[in-house]
């Protein structure tokens, strides 16, 4: 269905499991959250979502709502390529920029659960085709576990800008050590390990380089085989550039409702951290995994004792091994963002409750939608990341 909303062409599609009665449970939910919210506490709580996503310039969502251990619903806004009017839909594949960083770590974890590295060894004794510099840190260790939840001691604090279509990408030892075609500077401890938490995508592409090293697969195959296969991920791959027969699915980068620029989007061979292009259901796919692994009800990736690493804070900073881990009201939840080049993404999800969110945007103020999403899936499904019951009328 198509219709005129502030200004904007807004596509709407609605995706659910259950019968009739489940129906119209679900197209009550999606009403409230979507609609103006009540009480009025200012902000963008007066706006509809189309009408945020006039205001903040972003020309489409993809949401998947996640509740009992399952996708309750998906819902999806807008257009993918203002260019060419393309609504999106349940295909549209979105680049997940950071959010790709628990699906590398899971990567790894499944290395570890399978014996080839541990979670605390030498992160240079598993490397074989370079070697992280230690000596300005007096030969200090760096493993798997600290690589991935940024306390490492690597200073890069990237960021990765992406390289425009059809240029020339650089290696993963190019990337590291800051070599062209790398358009950044190199991998380097600037602090002891678990010193302090600084957030590192270089750090995540070391241990990408241990995995790859490790197994000797490519990355993308990694993934494909243990991790989008088993779960049924069939619109998720890393594959940095994507292969033509994908590349027609894709959103397009913008900002203030336009195209951001003559490319569609920018590449990024940095696969670990940025690299991952897939859609809101295929992501909560994912998160539901980690989250029935942790109650009992999956092995189908890792085992219980396995997942727990990625929601158990490592003790310095606020991640786990992927995640972010965060007390929100009384309960506990893992999540992280995504903010690539013309692309804005969150996910989270309970840690023991089975509920969560997935929200996919091609804007560059996408991030500020998917708040305000959060907060009304939130409110409206009772979660207990809530100090207080939001009332309605």
């Amino acid at each position: 269905m198509r219709g005129h909303t502030a200004g904007l062409i807004v596509a709407v599609c609605l995706t659910f499991v259950g019968g009739p009665a489940r129906a119209d449970a679900v197209a009550e939910a999606v009403a409230r959250i979507e609609g103006p919210q009540s009480p009025d506490r200012q902000g963008a709580d007066a706006l509809t979502i189309a009408q945020m996503m006039a205001r903040a310039g972003v020309p489409g969502i993809s949401i998947a709502v996640i509740s009992d251990f399952k996708i309750a619903w998906t819902r999806h806004y807008g257009i993918s390529d203002t260019e060419t009017g393309t609504p999106v839909t349940d295909e549209t594949l979105f680049q997940a920029a950071s959010m790709s960083k628990p699906v590398a770590a899971i990567l790894s974890l499944k290395a570890v659960q399978t014996g080839r590295f541990g979670l605390d060894q030498d992160v240079n004794s598993i490397l074989k085709s370079w070697r992280l510099p230690t000596a300005a840190m007096s030969e200090a260790v760096v493993t798997p576990r600290m690589l991935m939840s940024h306390t490492s001691g690597t200073g890069d604090g990237f960021g990765f800008p992406g390289y425009e279509p059809g240029a020339a990408l650089p290696t993963e030892v190019e990337i590291l050590d800051g070599k062209k075609p790398s358009n950044l500077g190199p991998v380097r401890l600037v602090r002891p390990p678990r010193r302090a938490y600084q957030y590192s995508g270089g750090a995540v592409q070391v241990q990408q380089l241990a995995l790859t090293d490790a197994m000797g697969v490519p990355f993308a195959q990694l993934a494909q085989d243990w991790l989008f296969v088993p779960l049924g991920m069939r619109h998720s791959s890393f594959e940095q550039p994507l292969p033509p027969d994908w590349q027609a699915r894709t959103a397009r980068a913008h900002d203030e409702g336009k195209a951001l620029g003559s490319a569609r989007w920018h590449v990024y061979p940095e696969q670990a951290a940025a690299g991952l292009w897939t859609t809101a259901a295929d992501y909560a796919l994912f998160m539901i995994d980690v989250q029935k692994t942790l109650d009992g009800q999956s092995q189908v990736v890792l085992d219980k004792a396995t997942m727990q690493n990625m929601v158990t804070p490592v003790g310095v900073g606020p991640y786990a091994v992927g995640f972010a881990i965060e007390q929100k009201g009384q309960g506990w939840y893992f999540r992280h963002g995504g903010a690539n080049w013309g692309f804005r993404s969150h996910a989270i999800a309970h840690i023991a409750k089975g509920y969560g969110v997935v929200i996919m945007t091609n804007g560059e103020r996408g991030g500020d939608i998917a708040s305000e999403i959060i907060e009304r899936v939130a409110a409206d499904y009772g979660w207990d990341m809530l100090d207080k019951p939001v009332l309605r009328n």
